[in-house]
Formats: C-alpha cells, sequence, structure tokens
C-alpha cells in the first residue's frame, strides 16, 4: 500500500511563488511514476506535471512551461512542484499520484492520490 501526503499550499500574489512537496510512503515507492494534477472548482482535473522516478525525465503541461518545475529527493521519496510567476488561473486543489511505471499525463493510469493541497492565486 501507498500513502502520499501534499503540503506547501497556500495564499499568493499573482507573480508570487510557492513550492509543494509530496512525501510517500510504502513499499517501493521509489519504482513509482510521480505526478501532479490539479482541478479547479467546476472544472475536471488537470494535468500539469509527471516526473519517472529511476530515469529522472519530467514533462509539464504547456500551460504551466517556464513557470512550474517538478523534481524528486530520491534519499526522502518526496517529490516537489516549484510554482513560479503564479497566476489566479492556477488556483485550484493541487494533487499528488503515483503509479507503477513511468509518469504519466493520465489521470487513469495512477494507482495513488494525495488528498490535495490549495493553492490560491488572488491580489
Amino acid at each position: 500500500q501507498v500513502s502520499l501526503s501534499e503540503s506547501g499550499g497556500g495564499s499568493v500574489q499573482p507573480g508570487g511563488s510557492l513550492r509543494l512537496s509530496c512525501t510517500a510512503s510504502g513499499a517501493s515507492i521509489n519504482d513509482y511514476g510521480r505526478g501532479w494534477f490539479r482541478q479547479a472548482p467546476g472544472k475536471e482535473r488537470e494535468w500539469v506535471a509527471a516526473i519517472t522516478w529511476k530515469s529522472g525525465f519530467v514533462f509539464l503541461a504547456d500551460s504551466v512551461k517556464g513557470r512550474f518545475s517538478i523534481s524528486r529527493d530520491s534519499a526522502k521519496g518526496t517529490v516537489f512542484l516549484r510554482m513560479n510567476n503564479l497566476k489566479p488561473d492556477d488556483t485550484a486543489v493541487y494533487f499528488c499520484a503515483a503509479r507503477r511505471g513511468p509518469g504519466s499525463r493520465y489521470a487513469f493510469e495512477y494507482d495513488y492520490w494525495g488528498q490535495g493541497t490549495q493553492v490560491t492565486v488572488s491580489s
């Protein structure tokens, strides 16, 4: 069984930055691909970024390229989402997910999900 927990959300002004963390526990978690998704009120869940654990290969949604980055701490099994130049459209609950295999942009391919952390961007 894998358990995921997000932290680091909060309220910021447009142009601000936040770093989200996703801590994980469970057997062989470092073999799991990890992803970040977000869901705004009244909208569908949207993929944001993903990382393949062993290779470190990362990919990001076009909407956040150049502003967000995803990284990992292999020793701690933690994944980070660094968010810069935040915009009001980035307001959402951000979820961390894990799957057996490489990182993916498709939510249905993930096996485990965290509870989410709220990010609010407003002046």
